[in-house]
C-alpha cells in the first residue's frame, strides 16, 4: 500500500513539471528584419524593476508587459523612435539604457570625462611639484658625497666624517 503511494506520489510530480517550465514568448513577425527590429528594440530598453537587465533578458511581469507594448506597437507600424518615446512616456527615462543629452543627464554623460581630466591634472600636479622639489635641493657637497660612499662601501661609524686639514 505504502508503495502504491510513493509510487503514485512521484507519477504526479514527474507529470506536474510541465506545468512549472516557462513558456516562452512568441511573437510572429512577417519578417526577419522586423524580428531583428524587435530584439534589437528589447536590448535597449531596460527593466524598471530589474534595474540592470533589458527587457529581452527579465522575466519581470513589467518587463513581459514591456515586451507585449513593443510588439503591439511595431504591428501598428510606430518607428523606433515612437516606440522608445512612448516606453520613456511611460517609465521614464530610466528605461533607456543611453539616455538624450540635455540638462537633466549632463553629468550622467560628463562625469567619466571630468573625472579622468581631474586625475590627469592631479598627476600633473604631482610630476611637476617632483621636479620642482629636485631642483631645488642643492647637490651634495664633495663632504657628504665622500661619506655616502663611505657608507655604500659599509667603512662609515655613524659618526660626523673626519675632517681634512
Amino acid at each position: 500500500m505504502v508503495r502504491k503511494l510513493r509510487l503514485l506520489l512521484l507519477v504526479l510530480l514527474v507529470g506536474a513539471v510541465p506545468a512549472w517550465a516557462d513558456v516562452a514568448d512568441v511573437y510572429d513577425f512577417d519578417s526577419r528584419a522586423q524580428e531583428v527590429r524587435f530584439q534589437n528594440l528589447l536590448a535597449e530598453l531596460r527593466c524598471p524593476k530589474c534595474q540592470n537587465q533589458n527587457i529581452a533578458d527579465s522575466h519581470a511581469p513589467i518587463s513581459q508587459d514591456m515586451r507585449d507594448e513593443v510588439y503591439r506597437m511595431m504591428k501598428a507600424g510606430a518607428s523606433d523612435e515612437e516606440i522608445v518615446d512612448a516606453l520613456v512616456a511611460r517609465f521614464g527615462e530610466f528605461v533607456r539604457y543611453k539616455p538624450k543629452l540635455d540638462s537633466r543627464t549632463f553629468l550622467l554623460w560628463f562625469t567619466p570625462a571630468i573625472a579622468v581630466f581631474g586625475g590627469l591634472l592631479v598627476v600633473a600636479g604631482v610630476v611637476i611639484r617632483s621636479r620642482h622639489r629636485d631642483r631645488s635641493e642643492p647637490p651634495l657637497s664633495p663632504e657628504e658625497r665622500a661619506r655616502a660612499e663611505r657608507i655604500l662601501a659599509g667603512a662609515d661609524s655613524g659618526g660626523p666624517a673626519p675632517r681634512e686639514d
